[in-house]
């Protein structure tokens, strides 16, 4: 007898294709033979972590052999003391994903739907469907009302019902770069039904230099059904180690941690993390390295004639005019790995991480010989 086990498997997951990271530097060196490769598809930092958080995880190692903290309780107390809140408002994720993942199997479940943009995060559609949910996807601005690819909020709020448990907001958004304002966000939020979890997904955020982008820490007592999410992976560069968290009320983080793994987050991770959040200084370096790197690489774009979607974070889509997919290859072949959208519905997009000065001439240099500009 032979078994279908896709026949076993839960309606959700019959469904999902698997998460596609970018493309490792390894795996192009290997499969193309071309060494020194370069790697701007994972919006990484491209200056890494900061040295106190390499100290305390090379520290960490030292007592590898045992358990985590499961609660996590030194890193959720540098938190808590950061953003100035209780640490029964936190719940730590390996990685800002993970976080993610611990939402919708909180409140998402057949017969219940999750509401975000066309163009946002996928893992907002992975997360819905591996839960038997339904996700309802809204048109994003295309250029008449507002920017075009931003999110259209009204669009979003019209596709709210009875069935709607989570709306997930990308601010900034990836992989489009666009964000949201104080006023219009805090106002779809006041507007949305009180038992609707509404998600803040911040993972760019320590990026942003932009005056009226939102304070969300300051609205978590007025809207109780706010989460907002953030990672170590970006700016602080621990993006191998996977560590992010949430900050909600009491008794979101409670319900959160009821599904979370035990020691879902490893003790390097959480030492590092713990350092890196001490070193603002560190902070500070990257965002203007990634200031630099975006002036640099958009006006090359601009020069070329190649229009892109304004950012603030440390990545920037760019059109190619034409399906992005040969362009990708072709860079490929050039030793630049970039990040082809066509999946995000941007078929004529390239997402390019910001790198460092000589990162961001290599890839512009590329793309010129790719495109022949």
């Amino acid at each position: 007898m032979t078994i279908s086990f896709i026949d076993l498997a839960t309606e959700g997951v019959k469904g999902l294709h698997p998460y596609l990271p970018g493309k490792p530097i390894s795996e192009l060196e290997r499969e193309y033979g071309i060494p020194g490769a370069l790697k701007l598809a994972s919006n990484e930092n491209p200056i890494g972590p900061s040295p106190r958080a390499l100290e305390a995880a090379r520290e960490a190692l030292k007592e590898i052999e045992i358990y985590p903290d499961g609660g996590g309780f030194e890193l959720r107390t540098a938190l808590s003391s950061w953003h100035d809140i209780d640490p029964d408002r936190i719940t730590l994720g390996n990685g800002s994903n993970d976080v993610l993942d611990l939402i919708g199997r909180t409140f998402l479940t057949a017969g219940r739907e999750s509401v975000f943009s066309e163009h946002a995060f996928i893992v907002y559609h992975l997360t819905t469907q591996a839960c038997g949910a339904t996700g309802r996807v809204a048109k994003a601005h295309d250029g008449s009302r507002g920017q075009a690819t931003r999110h259209d909020l009204d669009a979003m709020r019209a596709l709210v019902n009875d069935n709607t448990g989570v709306v997930f907001i990308a601010n900034p958004n990836n992989p489009t770069g666009t964000w949201l304002n104080a006023d219009e966000l805090e106002s779809f939020i006041a507007d949305l039904p009180p038992r609707v979890v509404v998600v803040v997904d911040e993972a760019y955020v320590e990026y942003v230099q932009e005056e009226t982008f939102p304070d969300t820490a300051a609205w978590l007592d007025r809207y109780p059904n706010l989460v907002i999410c953030r990672t170590f992976s970006k700016a602080y560069g621990l993006a191998g180690l996977r560590v992010g968290y949430a900050r909600s009320n009491p008794e979101i983080a409670n319900l959160l941690n009821r599904v979370r793994h035990p020691f879902n987050v490893n003790s390097v991770a959480l030492v590092a993390a713990a350092a890196a959040l001490s070193d603002q200084e560190h902070i500070q370096r990257a965002v203007k390295e990634n200031s630099q790197g975006m002036a640099l690489l958009t006006g090359a774009f601009t020069e070329m004639g190649l229009a892109y979607i304004p950012s603030v974070g440390n990545f920037v889509s760019v059109d190619v005019g034409a399906p992005a997919g040969p362009v990708y290859e072709a860079l490929l072949h050039e030793g630049v790995i970039v990040r082809p959208v066509a999946n995000y519905g941007m078929p004529n997009h390239l997402r390019i991480t910001v790198g460092a000065g000589d990162q961001n001439d290599r890839v512009i240099a590329a793309l010129r010989k790719v495109l022949g500009k």
